[in-house]
């Protein structure tokens, strides 16, 4: 399956989901990522904010914010910069995604865990974006684990990839983890 047939088909399955399934959906896989000796281990950790059609990462960020140190990407030209997560100080940025504001801006070097937002995921650990090639650009940059999550039906027989394209190291669903 090409790129942009495997997008269209996770946006319609995503489309068709109840707010009831996303949520149970988002508790299931966030007890499994909590479960993680990569979560345990990590104490500066990038998440993203998640857009009405993604896992939801809002309650998790509530849950654990005063535990751990949580960052978020901000648009800035082609890149993603991060910057410490503060609910207090969102505004909404490119792509109508809530980022973080202010110029404390944190070395990719800084964090140890990635929670990687994607269309799709294989069992390789190969993941399919929104297409911007935001996140690979990051990812290239840092050694922090990666982690892809997302819902089961995200989780398909192959993606094709290209040379830029950065593997996850770890895929989660509400059925469990895949560690590759």
């Amino acid at each position: 399956m090409e790129k942009n047939e495997i997008r269209r088909k996770i946006k319609a399955l995503r489309s068709m989901m109840l707010d009831t399934e996303k949520r149970c959906a988002a508790e299931e896989v966030f007890a499994h990522l909590e479960q993680t000796a990569a979560f345990l281990m990590a104490d500066h950790i990038l998440m993203y904010h998640s857009l009405p059609d993604e896992l939801s990462t809002h309650l998790f960020l509530e849950k654990w914010h005063d535990k751990k140190h949580f960052y978020l990407p901000r648009v800035n030209g082609v890149n993603l910069e991060i910057l410490p997560y503060d609910e207090s100080r969102l505004e909404l940025g490119s792509f109508h995604i809530e980022e973080p504001t202010g110029d404390n801006v944190v070395s990719p070097d800084e964090i140890e865990l990635i929670i990687v937002p994607g269309v799709a995921y294989d069992r390789k650990g190969n993941r399919l974006g929104r297409g911007k090639g935001f996140y690979d650009r990051l990812l290239k940059t840092t050694k922090a684990t990666k982690v892809g999550i997302g819902y089961e039906f995200q989780l398909v027989d192959a993606i094709p990839t290209e040379p830029h394209d950065v593997k996850m190291n770890i895929i989660i669903t509400q059925s469990g983890c895949i560690v590759i």
